[in-house]
């Protein structure tokens, strides 16, 4: 089918991914908007992780409220997105349909990346090759089930967000991680924070808005006035 148009309002739509229809809910930025469009994947899908998981409307949220433009999207096998859990490997495919999607249709706008949980590790391993203009890692899974070891870092600005009560990711593993990096990103520990953020959304709003405010493109309408006289 052929690849559907950027919507000029928050919509939902289906994109022909790898293996059948991809599922996308695209959410236009708050006045002023500007040029950069933040594509935001999901926690697991064998544990009910979606695109409509409140950890990753929350992150929508906060990027929107900076003017962003937002895509979240259910990986393969979930809500109406065809095919079946590829334990990250089908899924980093689904990223990258929905990433040349947004570039194709959005070739004024920078591309952000966001994840949660094991959307953190999808995005983090295809950030090397997509080469996002910023990159936000929520509680990526470090020492789970994927290899983190071997992922290229961005060279993008890159922030983390890790819960210190996280009862699923160890946060001194997240910690030690990062530490090793040869550029380490931002990490942010958020105290008495578990896994899911519960009581802590707002918080983590806060912090993803402050972490990412000094890389914000300028404003569309402010960018244009560049070229006007004066």
């Amino acid at each position: 089918m052929p690849a559907p148009a950027f919507p000029t309002e928050s919509s939902t739509l289906q994109l022909d991914g790898p293996v059948g229809a991809l599922e996308l809910a695209v959410d236009l930025g708050d006045a002023p908007r500007r040029p950069a469009v933040a594509i935001v994947c999901h926690p697991l899908p064998t544990e009910g992780g979606s695109m409509h998981n409140k950890v990753v409307t929350m992150a929508a949220r906060a990027l929107r409220e900076l003017g962003l433009d937002t895509v979240r999207f259910n990986f393969r096998g979930v809500g109406n997105s065809a095919g079946s859990f590829d334990d990250g490997d089908g899924e980093s495919d689904d990223l990258r349909a929905v990433a040349a999607w947004v570039r194709a249709q959005r070739p004024d706008a920078a591309l952000w990346l966001a994840g949660f949980s094991f959307g953190a590790y999808v995005s983090l391993r295809l950030a090397a090759e997509l080469q996002p203009a910023v990159l936000v890692s929520i509680a990526p899974p470090v020492g789970r089930s994927w290899e983190f070891a071997a992922i290229v870092p961005p060279t993008c600005p890159w922030l983390v967000l890790q819960g210190d009560a996280d009862e699923i990711v160890d946060p001194q593993k997240v910690a030690d991680w990062t530490a090793r990096l040869p550029e380490p990103p931002e990490l942010v520990r958020m105290p008495d924070t578990g896994h899911f953020f519960h009581r802590k959304l707002m918080d983590l709003r806060g912090a993803i808005k402050h972490g990412v405010r000094a890389f914000l493109p300028a404003p569309a309408a402010a960018a244009g006035t560049a070229h006007g006289p004066g």
